[in-house]
């Protein structure tokens, strides 16, 4: 019958989601009315690794850094993928070692172009 389906297969992921939210609100709403409010100086001050806020803090850092940030993001998901594929290496065939040699070769062409711009010094 059309329009009288009703997914029950569903249903526990429903009730899940349901129970998730409103415990996730209730959480929320019960610490704001709960929790102590009394601001002072040192509580509203920024915080710096627990020393006193050097310098401005609206500091722009430099693009190096994030260059580096994004570099090691790439380098670790290589590994992330390496590790599966080291694991099952025997049963995947020569196929599946020729698409990570390409893989592997990729990045290194990527990690020399890197270097090549020296994106790795720590100027």
């Amino acid at each position: 019958m059309p329009g009288k389906y009703i997914p029950s297969d569903y249903l526990p992921i429903l009730i899940f989601l349901m129970v998730a939210t409103a415990v996730g609100l209730g959480v929320l709403i019960a610490g704001s009315i709960f929790r102590l409010k009394r601001p002072y100086p040192e509580k509203l001050m920024p915080y710096e690794s627990g020393n006193l806020p050097v310098g401005e803090p609206r500091y722009r850092f430099s693009v190096r850094f994030y260059i580096i940030a994004m570099l090691f993001v790439v380098f670790d998901v290589e590994a992330v993928f390496l590790y599966p594929w080291a694991v099952v290496f025997g049963s995947i065939g020569f196929y599946a070692f020729v698409e990570m040699m390409v893989f592997i070769v990729i990045l290194v062409v990527g990690y020399v172009y890197a270097w090549k711009k020296e994106a790795f010094n720590w100027d």
